[in-house]
């Protein structure tokens, strides 16, 4: 909708979870806020959008830090458009064996997967609770409930975000917010493979791993789940993954 924003946190590479997401609401005429780290990913993304027609810009925020966040939500407060999706995808798979793992590593996973969704999901939500309306998702893993070495930080981490979503959801669901949980579990078949082990897809086979497209679009009909049916949590894994 064009009076409307969909802001995505922790948008990387073009052919990724959140790149795909941006691409998905901005075909439903949304006003896509893609926020990231690396600008020339975002300003890629937004150069995509906006070339075909739709509405698009992008902010660097690190979300590790409360204040950056804060002022990315203030700005938002000042756009004409209203808020009305909000994914927060940040974070990836810190991996270390857990005698090398310091508590500094320890730190930074749950800050990245655990406090800035905190804070973001807190921020959208006291928005969307207002308006009694809207649609927040998190982004999860296997690791969300299952914790094994090398990933013990991440599953720290994936596992408080996933207490972070539920309890949003049961605080502000009878708000009108929807807020939804999605496990990750299996290899996607994006950017970031593709660049550092494209072995991975040749033996995955034909649909072995999971299409950013298609998670997207798992994503966006959350959004667009009637209220009488809503999910809170769904699991995403290529039909062949063992479970």
């Amino acid at each position: 909708m064009a009076n409307q924003i969909a802001l995505i946190l922790g948008v990387g590479a073009e052919d990724g979870i959140g790149g795909a997401l941006c691409k998905r609401a901005a075909q439903d005429g949304y006003h896509v806020v893609a926020v990231g780290r690396t600008e020339e990913k975002l300003q890629k993304i937004v150069r995509v959008i906006n070339s075909n027609g739709g509405n698009a810009r992008c902010f660097v925020v690190d979300l590790t830090k409360e204040s950056e966040i804060l002022t990315l939500f203030n700005t938002i407060d000042d756009m004409t458009e209203k808020l009305a999706f909000v994914c927060y995808n940040a974070g990836n798979a810190f991996r270390c064996e857990t005698t090398e793992m310091t508590a500094a590593f320890f730190e930074e996973a749950w800050r990245i997967c655990c406090l800035g969704g905190f804070v973001s999901g807190r921020e959208a939500a006291a928005r969307l609770g207002s308006y009694g309306s809207g649609t927040i998702v998190f982004t999860g893993a296997t690791a969300s409930l299952r914790a094994r070495p090398p990933f013990l930080a991440f599953a720290s981490a994936k596992f408080g975000l996933r207490a972070v979503a539920s309890g949003l959801a049961r605080e502000y669901g009878p708000k009108g917010v929807h807020v939804s949980h999605v496990i990750i579990d299996g290899g996607i078949n994006g950017d970031v493979i593709r660049s550092k082990a494209p072995e991975r897809i040749q033996s995955a086979g034909e649909n072995g791993m999971l299409n950013p497209t298609a998670i997207a679009e798992t994503y966006w009909q959350l959004h667009l789940q009637h209220p009488s049916a809503w999910s809170f949590e769904v699991d995403l894994r290529p039909f062949k993954e063992v479970f």
